[in-house]
């Protein structure tokens, strides 16, 4: 029997999951709700017999759904969650959780009483050079890492407004944040350099930094180092360097590279990831197993404890400490 899926959000990012979902066997796309009834038909609109809402309520009253992803801005999570949670429906969101901590906290709370399955988009968890160098870290000792999210601004008119993404490093680089976590585990203590140099001189309604450095102290004794910047007029460097004992390890979207002392191997990502974690979700809503989802809320909310953490720290020019 086929899951029936509905997707809060009529963004690109709706667009981009609902492709994969479209190959995937028995599985289909039959509701959208977006911030307008026009956008949501106009979404629903190419996907056979699917409906479009302008509410959750509404939604959820029309449609007995097995599982709904939500893809809005940061800004636009709450309402979707409570309304998820009330009804024991499984969800798959997006990162950020939000732009704070205090939301997604409560969430937390809701989700837990409930025993409810959900899964949160951090897709670099699912990539084989991850799995490699997790593997490889247990044989080794970390001393550092660096980690970067170096490219232009996106041209949506919420992204460069504080309280609509709450800054790159809340709504970027936070692939990279938990990605540390993931292979480093437990954060301490945090402290943020933000400033703004350019885009608010060349865009209007620039509100976020545009450039940024966070300093991390791991529960390990390990340090990092994370910096970001949407500066560049394109692309630029993203990855995550971590310094062993043994070497360098290299991680990016496309592949790990080992460094040693007279060598350098190269572990290229073949598989998708995000069909991987849309795999781990679904699996997960149709047996209850959900050990398969390397990234369910409860750990995300400890990403987003982070990298609000930074945002405390640039505010107040001091360090944070982050409670486990």
């Amino acid at each position: 029997m086929s899951l029936k899926i509905g997707f809060v959000g009529t963004g690109s990012f709706t667009r981009f999951h609902c492709n994969l979902l479209a190959k995937m066997e028995d599985v289909e796309v039959t509701a959208f709700c977006g911030t307008s009834l026009d956008k949501a038909e106009k979404a629903a609109s190419g996907w056979n017999e699917a409906k479009g809402y302008d509410s959750i309520t509404s939604m959820l009253d029309a449609q007995a759904l097995d599982a709904v992803y939500i893809c809005v801005p940061p800004m636009a999570h709450g309402e979707t969650e409570y309304a998820l949670i009330e009804r024991g429906i499984p969800f798959f969101v997006e990162k950020p959780l939000g732009l704070d901590i205090e939301l997604p906290t409560d969430i937390l709370y809701k989700i837990n009483a409930q025993k409810l399955i959900t899964s949160v988009g951090y897709h670099f968890r699912y990539m084989e050079s991850t799995k490699r160098a997790a593997e490889l870290l247990k044989q080794r000792k970390i001393g550092m890492a660096l980690g970067q999210w170096m490219g232009s601004m996106p041209k949506v008119g919420w992204w460069r407004k504080q309280d609509g993404s709450g800054g790159q490093f809340i709504e970027q680089t936070s692939h990279i944040v938990d990605l540390m976590r993931y292979l480093m585990g437990d954060v301490e203590e945090v402290y943020a350099a933000y400033a703004n140099r350019v885009m608010h001189e060349v865009e209007e309604g620039v509100t976020v930094p545009d450039v940024g450095t966070v300093t991390v102290k791991m529960a390990s004794g390990a340090i990092a180092t994370i910096s970001n910047t949407c500066i560049l007029p394109g692309d630029g460097p993203i990855g995550f360097q971590i310094y062993t004992d043994q070497g360098l390890l290299e991680i990016t979207k496309d592949s790990i590279r080992e460094f040693g002392k007279s060598f350098v191997i190269e572990h290229k990502n073949i598989n998708n990831p995000y069909v991987r974690e849309h795999e781990a979700f679904l699996h997960a809503v149709r047996t209850g197993d959900s050990s398969r989802i390397l990234s369910p809320y409860a750990d995300s909310v400890k990403t987003q404890a982070v990298t609000y953490a930074a945002i405390r720290s640039a505010a107040a020019g001091a360090p944070i400490r982050i409670s486990n």
